[in-house]
């Protein structure tokens, strides 16, 4: 008897009968299994993702043969299955195809993609299909992280401006650091106007000017009921009554002065209103820049040889009329008239709400200056020497001026001049001029003022942005403050000039101006 095949049967054709039909079988799964790979590589399905099509493609054996598709116009592309083959999937919601969705990279088109590498091993397919399984992560590895347009970009684009891109550098500081707020809009309203403000965020800008008593308060309401009555102040009447009367006198007394009196006088009229503007104003009242000390005595003297009160005291008037500006609370309220905000709150008790307000201020800042306090402690003295004696002692001394015109054209005219020069900016450019920065407030924009005020005219930029060192963006333009303090940060007596950015200013003039920068 023949001996059985190990594994086998008895019968040796039939085992070998059963092993081939049983190779046959493992063959053709084989085949299909390699024609289902081959199919899904060629063409991927609709919901897979488009991370994939930059992956290699598995290697093939064979192309599968396909049925003839009619031609059809215009020719469908390569990298998507025919519809007889492929089932119509819907898009998944929120998937890269939805419509209207922004492709992070386009495909590319079909003579651009590489050739089926026939060489690359066999793990690629696996890889593939795990790609195609994470397609939103592999998308957004692909795009990498997304960054936020700027304002200048959405303007470039044509587009409006999104709230949150106003939360951005507010400031950009000419030198030294820089501050940065973020902006949040509210209503508030200002005297009775109803007005829509964009507020800084009060910690952040504090912790880099020492001070927010300058950016106007919401909250405050005027008191219901009759307004308190009038008490004049009679020694402030006429004194100011005499000054002025003086003043008319000394325009009589030009053509007979020398042309260095008119020069000196001039020139004690710059320096005096330096002492305002640079010092009183933007220095002290609102932080916008950092003097040394010889240049915070200098603009001590000068202050004084403008005698407009004492540092301290004009600090905590021009605080409190930027933050209840237009109300009972402002000490020149320009909702009064024109002569109240020009010289009547001057000849007047001050009202309740005013005093009221200025005590609550916080003026650590000032109390903490020893040049102001050491000028506050000997102001009269210091008025005494500084306005009236030293400009009309020089003309006279230097080169023979007579005593009369020494002390009427320098000391008087001078002195009245700049007062009114300093308190047009809180009349007329509170009621004449245009606004594009904030239609919803009083304050103006009034070249004519600028010119007098040595740049303080800007009021309707000042007071929507009063942080800013220049008080304008315009620069030196009728400006002779911002180029003093540009000056002296070249020297290195000044530092940390704050000044709006550009995109800042242009995205206020577009939602709250009145639209006269487009003309201007």
């Amino acid at each position: 008897m023949a001996r059985a095949s190990r594994g086998g049967t008895k019968f040796p054709a039939a085992n070998q009968l059963a092993r081939g039909r049983e190779r046959k079988k493992r063959k053709g799964k084989k085949k299909k299994k390699k024609a289902a790979r081959h199919h899904e590589r060629a063409w991927p399905s609709s919901s897979s993702s488009s991370s994939a099509s930059f992956l290699p493609p598995a290697p093939l054996l064979a192309p599968p043969r396909l049925s003839p598709r009619p031609r059809r116009e215009p020719c469908p592309r390569r990298d998507s299955p025919p519809s007889a083959l492929t089932p119509r999937i819907p898009p998944r919601p929120g998937g890269h195809r939805e419509a209207g969705a922004r492709r992070a990279r386009p495909r590319q088109p079909p003579s651009k993609q590489p050739p089926l590498n026939t060489s690359a091993p066999a793990s690629a397919s696996r890889t593939a299909r795990r790609a195609r399984s994470r397609p939103e992560a592999a998308s957004r590895q692909r795009r990498g992280p997304e960054r936020p347009r700027t304002a200048a970009e959405e303007q470039r684009q044509g587009r409006p401006m999104p709230a949150h891109l106003l939360q951005e550098e507010e400031f950009s500081s000419t030198s030294g650091t820089t501050a940065v707020g973020t902006v949040t809009s509210r209503v508030t309203r200002n005297g009775n106007a109803v007005m829509e403000k964009d507020l800084l965020n009060h910690e952040d800008l504090a912790g880099d000017r020492g001070m927010v008593d300058d950016i106007f308060d919401e909250t405050y309401r005027e008191k219901e009921g009759p307004k308190p009555p009038l008490r004049y102040v009679w020694r402030n009447i006429i004194l100011m009554s005499l000054l002025h009367l003086g003043a008319i006198f000394a325009l009589t007394l030009i053509p007979s002065a020398k042309i260095q009196t008119l020069a000196w006088a001039v020139l004690c009229f710059v320096v005096s209103a330096l002492g305002i503007t640079a010092g009183s104003h933007r220095l002290w009242s609102h932080r916008s820049y950092k003097a040394t000390l010889p240049l915070r005595i200098f603009l001590t003297i000068a202050n004084s040889m403008a005698f407009q009160n004492d540092i301290y005291e004009w600090v905590r008037d021009h605080r409190v009329h930027h933050k209840f500006s237009e109300t009972d609370a402002d000490p020149h309220n320009a909702m009064r008239g024109f002569f109240f905000s020009h010289i009547g709150w001057l000849l007047v008790r001050k009202h309740p709400d005013v005093i009221e307000k200025g005590q609550k201020l916080d003026l650590s800042d000032i109390k903490a200056d020893k040049v102001v306090m050491f000028q506050r402690r000997y102001y009269k003295p210091s008025v005494v020497l500084l306005c009236f004696t030293l400009p009309a002692v020089v003309p006279w001394y230097y080169w023979d001026e007579s005593i009369v015109i020494s002390f009427f054209i320098p000391v008087i005219l001078r002195y009245a001049i700049g007062l009114n020069a300093t308190w047009l900016v809180n009349s007329a450019a509170h009621m004449f001029g245009n606004r594009p920065y904030d239609q919803n407030i009083n304050p103006r924009e009034n070249p004519l003022v600028s010119l007098g005020a040595l740049g303080e005219g800007f009021h309707n930029y000042h007071h929507t942005f009063p942080y800013d060192y220049s008080t304008s963006e315009f620069g030196w333009r009728f400006n002779l403050t911002t180029a003093f303090i540009d000056l002296m940060c070249l020297l290195g007596l000044a530092s940390d000039r704050k000044k709006v950015s550009k995109e800042v200013i242009l995205a206020r003039k577009m939602r709250t101006g009145d639209g006269s920068h487009k003309s201007g």
